[in-house]
């Protein structure tokens, strides 16, 4: 019953992710962390690492996400390549740092930042102007390289601290420079490749840190069944949900987009 909640939630994941940009960090780690926690007790080994193992899991999760909903997004013609490069490269940099201070964070401080995060971000998203509604005469501006620089390392550090893979800063982002949520939502899917794959090894690479194994399936904090059943359902999810990709209307978009985050953000204040 555990695997076939996680498989269902990893659906729900790679239905977000080829919509909305994401879905590996704001499905998968509220999910896995409150899985965990009930399965293993606050005295577990496991238990206490749940918030690491949430956040490593879904990190690998990502790179799975991140290549098939791209694949998708670039065969229905969404990605600008001068939105992806170069900031894809300052995003990966970032990325290490965020790693190497995430592994050396308690898993009560990744909690609360996450939640902060994510309280920060709705709040953002619905107060000031540019995200709920796009003019229809506004059209996409170019990055500047500040916004390239500066915002990428950024990006990276707190993706790959949080498990988040950078999407509920991208489409924002994004989507403040003109363009319409189906492009910034497929752009955050690139984007996200660096922050998973350079998280995914740092967090394998914790086990050199940890004074024994959490389980012989986990490495470092890569729960790798969670990740094999959290996997192979973000695949189903991302192949039942690409049709609708060119369907949804922009307003909607964003408001659903929103509508998710505050739904995330509340099953982790509550869990």
């Amino acid at each position: 019953m555990l695997y076939v909640t996680l498989a269902l939630f990893g659906a729900l994941s790679g239905v977000t992710t080829v919509l909305f940009g994401f879905g590996g960090g704001f499905v998968v780690v509220p999910v896995l962390y409150g899985v965990l926690r009930a399965t293993h007790g606050a005295d577990d080994p496991i238990g206490q690492a749940a918030m690491h193992i949430a956040v490593a899991t879904s990190t690998c999760v990502m790179i799975v996400n991140s290549l098939a909903a791209t694949r998708r997004h670039l065969r229905a013609g969404n990605l600008v390549r001068a939105y992806v490069w170069p900031l894809a490269a300052f995003i990966a940099a970032g990325a290490l740092l965020g790693a190497w201070a995430a592994t050396r964070a308690s898993g009560e401080l990744v909690r609360d930042a996450f939640i902060a995060y994510l309280a920060v971000t709705l709040l953002d998203c619905l107060l000031r102007q540019g995200f709920m509604a796009r003019p229809q005469a506004q059209a996409a501006r170019p990055l500047g390289r500040g916004v390239v620089v500066g915002g990428g390392v950024v990006i990276g550090v707190v993706a790959t601290f949080l498990g988040v893979g950078g999407s509920v800063m991208t489409v924002p982002l994004l989507r403040r420079r003109g363009l319409p949520m189906a492009k910034a939502a497929a752009m955050a899917n690139p984007l996200t490749l660096p922050v998973a794959l350079v998280g995914t090894l740092a967090y394998m690479a914790a086990a050199r840190t940890l004074p024994a194994p959490l389980a012989p399936w986990i490495i470092g904090y890569v729960d790798l069944l969670a990740f094999a059943t959290l996997a192979l359902g973000a695949l189903a999810g991302i192949r039942l949900a690409a049709p609708w990709i060119p369907r949804i209307p922009d307003r909607l978009h964003a408001r659903v987009y929103v509508a998710l985050l505050a739904l995330v953000l509340l099953s982790l204040v509550l869990a």
